[in-house]
């Protein structure tokens, strides 16, 4: 499908967002959620999560940039048809990529459906 536009993309990952339990959210640490058209390295990429997961932080974690989330928005709606398709994938990049800031691997998410 052609990619949304990027005003309405935004939304629908601000939409996945929301959905996340508050307890859950309020558990984020120095993370900040954007949206990009394209990996570069890895243009099929839907999301990426770059940082120290919560599980990898130490004392010497401080004053580190924030981690941030991708979510890619031109690779996401090249494998959907339909919008309703991409309110899903949008929704499910966006709870995997956050289960990375939680230290959930790959292989735990792909067993939980998330994958």
């Amino acid at each position: 499908m052609r990619p949304l536009p990027r005003e309405v993309f935004e939304s629908l990952v601000a939409d996945a967002l929301d959905a996340v339990p508050a307890d859950l959210m309020a558990l984020l640490d120095n993370v900040v959620v954007l949206v990009e058209d394209r990996n570069e390295d890895e243009p099929e990429l839907l999301g990426l999560y770059e940082g120290y997961a919560l599980t990898e932080r130490g004392w010497q974690y401080g004053g580190a940039l924030p981690d941030r989330i991708m979510v890619y928005r031109e690779a996401i709606c090249d494998i959907c048809s339909t919008a309703e398709e991409v309110v899903e994938e949008v929704t499910v990049t966006v709870v995997h990529e956050i289960a990375h800031h939680f230290g959930i691997d790959d292989e735990r998410l792909h067993e939980l459906g998330w994958g």
